[in-house]
C-alpha cells in the first residue's frame, strides 16, 4: 500500500525554516504564472492574436461574474486583479498535481528503520499550512480593501459596538464569523484536493492501467471548480465589506 501522508514532507532547512514540498511546488506555481505574465505583457499588441485573444476572453468572462455579484462594472474592474490572482494561483496549483513527476519522483529516507518515500513536489492545497496561508492573506486582503471604501472607524464599528449589549453582541459574532471564513476556506479547499490525490493514488496503486484516467479527468474538473469556488466566495465577501457599511454611512 503506498504511503499517504497529511502532513507535507520536510525536504530541508533555510536556518530554522523548514521547506516542504508543498511549498516548493507553490514557489514553482508563482514562477509559472510570472513568467506566463512577463511573456505575454511583451507580446501585447493593438490587433490581439493567439493567447492574448484567449487571455482577453478570459478577463472579459471573469469581469463578468465578478460584477454579477458587485453590482458594477466599475468597481468590478477595480478588484478583478486581486481575485484573478488568487484564482490563477489556486488553479495552476491544482491541475499541477495531476501532473506526471507531481508525488511521484523523490527520494528515499530510514526512518525509524523503515524506508520512507518522500516526494519532491506535492500540491500546494494538499498542504494546509499553504490552505490556511492563503486564506488568512485572502481575508486580511478583503479588511484591507473594505478600510479602504467605508474607511477604519466605519469599518471597526462592525465589529466593536458599544452602542447596546445587543449591538456589542452581534459585533462579536461579526469577528468570529472572520476567523470562521478563514477555517471555512482552507479546509474547504484542502479537504477536496487532499481528497482527489488519495484517490488518485490508491486507484493508481490497485490498478494501474487505465482506471485512474477517469479519475485525473474528475480531478481537472474538481480542480477548476475548487479555484473557481474560492475567487466567488472572496468576490461575496469583498462586496458585503466595501458595500454594506457604506450603505449604513450614507443612510445616517
Amino acid at each position: 500500500m503506498p504511503h499517504i501522508e497529511i502532513a507535507a514532507e520536510k525536504l530541508f532547512y533555510l536556518g530554522n525554516f523548514a521547506v516542504t514540498n508543498s511549498l516548493i511546488t507553490s514557489w514553482v506555481t508563482v514562477g509559472i504564472l510570472l513568467a506566463m505574465t512577463l511573456v505575454l505583457r511583451s507580446r501585447l499588441s493593438l490587433v490581439p492574436a493567439g493567447v492574448q485573444n484567449v487571455t482577453e476572453l478570459f478577463v472579459e468572462r471573469f469581469v463578468g461574474l465578478m460584477e454579477g455579484v458587485l453590482g458594477s462594472r466599475a468597481v468590478a474592474e477595480k478588484y478583478f486583479p486581486i481575485v484573478a490572482t488568487v484564482f490563477l494561483f489556486i488553479l495552476t496549483s491544482n491541475w499541477r498535481g495531476i501532473l506526471p513527476g507531481i508525488g511521484s519522483i523523490g527520494i528515499i529516507e530510514v526512518k525509524d528503520h523503515h524506508e520512507q518515500f518522500v516526494p519532491l513536489l506535492r500540491s500546494a492545497a494538499s498542504d494546509l499550512n499553504v490552505t490556511l496561508a492563503l486564506a488568512t492573506v485572502t481575508v486580511f486582503i478583503i479588511h484591507i480593501l473594505a478600510v479602504g471604501a467605508v474607511g477604519l472607524k466605519s469599518h471597526l464599528s462592525k465589529f466593536f459596538s458599544f452602542k447596546g449589549p445587543i449591538e456589542f453582541f452581534v459585533g462579536i459574532l461579526e469577528l468570529v464569523s472572520e476567523f470562521a471564513k478563514i477555517i471555512s476556506f482552507s479546509f474547504r479547499l484542502f479537504g477536496n484536493i487532499f481528497a482527489g490525490e488519495v484517490l488518485l493514488v490508491v486507484t493508481g496503486f490497485l490498478v494501474p492501467f487505465g482506471a485512474p484516467i477517469p479519475f485525473l479527468m474528475l480531478e481537472i474538473f474538481v480542480g477548476f471548480v475548487q479555484a473557481l469556488v474560492f475567487a466567488m466566495l472572496a468576490t461575496v465577501f469583498i462586496s458585503i465589506a466595501v458595500s454594506q457599511h457604506g450603505s449604513e454611512v450614507a443612510h445616517h
